[in-house]
């Protein structure tokens, strides 16, 4: 549990985490001009293994510095990498093993990001900490809200769903009322280094590799058949791992004898017969679901909701909110129905709860309703 130090909203000492991109940059930039004592500080997550991981950790570590100079804040630097293997990419891979396809980003920010390093700060003398997340932060007299950002292609609320109150109390998101377009425009006037620099894309530990690469350093291929959904192979998948529902590019199908022209998109796994189902059309039956199984819920306020209980969803970043309702909840399992159906429900994947423009929560997908 973060350590429990009271905030001062007067020249407070603010642990940004800096970590050589805008959005970072502009959220200490914020601060400082708000009145707060402002530090920074770089994260390293993961051990470079390869050339290019070294030269992506040093630029922006290099970055981070320039804006820490331009903004005459000091800039502490630490290694979480033992803490990332072993609260995140055991889990990542576990979950892949299993044939299901997890969200690192989602367990990197509970467990580093809003643990590791509040409570680095916290040793360093800092009240709370500070990122550059796209996301709103309201409080009252029933705890803290965590509210959807003012730019809603960019808000990152998804990504923090499993925060709790400690965390909230203690932390900043200084960008939460503003749009990318205001983020850059802020950077350049104030001259600072990052203001062009390109947003960082993908998994936060694999940058821009490509994905299958990098997992067959930690799990082998494991071959077996490609079916369509009644039972015809049509080929042969290098390992259920690199496969996530919804998937149209990089299946190894081009036309086949008898089938129709259409797209072929991943449409189940079957880890029991290691097999890859395929299914053609963007909205095959097999890639529709009315509702799904979640694993054990979190509530950012604690106190669950009374099932039934209507409110709305994302199941990916980015996506629309859609309605759904919450008809059975219990510590260990929630039950969701959509007002529609949805597409490529994803087992390890996030199923998150809004209403109102608050988060309130998720679960985490077990399984999608035929």
């Amino acid at each position: 549990m973060p350590r429990n130090i009271p905030i001062s909203l007067s020249r407070a000492t603010v642990m940004v985490g800096l970590s050589g991109g805008v959005d970072s940059s502009v959220a200490a930039l914020l601060l400082l001009e708000q009145g707060y004592r402002v530090e920074g500080l770089f994260m390293k997550n993961w051990e470079e293994d390869d050339t290019a991981d070294y030269c992506a950790a040093a630029a922006d570590l290099e970055d981070a510095g320039q804006v820490a100079h331009r903004l005459g804040i000091p800039l502490h630097k630490v290694n979480f990498a033992t803490e990332y293997w072993d609260r995140v990419f055991s889990l990542f891979l576990a979950e892949y093993r299993a044939a299901r396809t997890p969200n690192p980003d989602i367990l990197c920010n509970r467990e580093i990001k809003f643990r590791a390093f509040l409570d680095h700060a916290s040793d360093l003398g800092a009240a709370c900490i500070a990122t550059g997340h796209y996301a709103r932060l309201a409080h009252d007299h029933a705890g803290y809200h965590l509210r959807l950002a003012a730019d809603q292609e960019k808000d990152q609320t998804y990504f923090l769903y499993l925060l709790g109150q400690h965390q909230l109390a203690r932390c900043r998101f200084p960008l939460g009322d503003l749009r990318k377009t205001q983020v850059r425009a802020l950077a350049r006037r104030a001259g600072l280094p990052t203001a062009e620099k390109k947003d960082s894309t993908g998994i936060c530990f694999i940058g821009e590799r490509r994905f299958r690469d990098f997992l067959a350093r930690y799990l082998p291929p494991d071959p077996g058949p490609i079916e369509t959904p009644e039972g015809k192979v049509i080929g042969e998948h290098q390992g259920l791992a690199y496969y996530t529902i919804g998937q149209r590019r990089g299946l190894g199908i081009g036309g086949v004898a008898g089938q129709a022209e259409a797209p072929w998109f991943v449409a189940r796994k079957e880890p029991a017969r290691n097999a890859l189902i395929l299914a053609q059309g963007q909205d095959h039956p097999l890639l529709m679901s009315r509702g799904l199984d979640g694993g054990p819920p979190h509530w950012i306020a604690a106190e669950p909701p009374a099932a039934p209980f209507d409110c709305r969803l994302r199941l990916r970043h980015r996506q629309t909110l859609q309605d759904c309702s919450l008809i059975e909840l219990r510590d260990d399992f929630c039950r969701v129905r959509f007002a529609r159906p949805q597409r490529a429900v994803t087992p390890g994947q996030a199923a998150v709860f809004y209403r109102d423009g608050e988060c309130l929560g998720g679960a985490v997908i077990e399984r999608a309703w035929a």
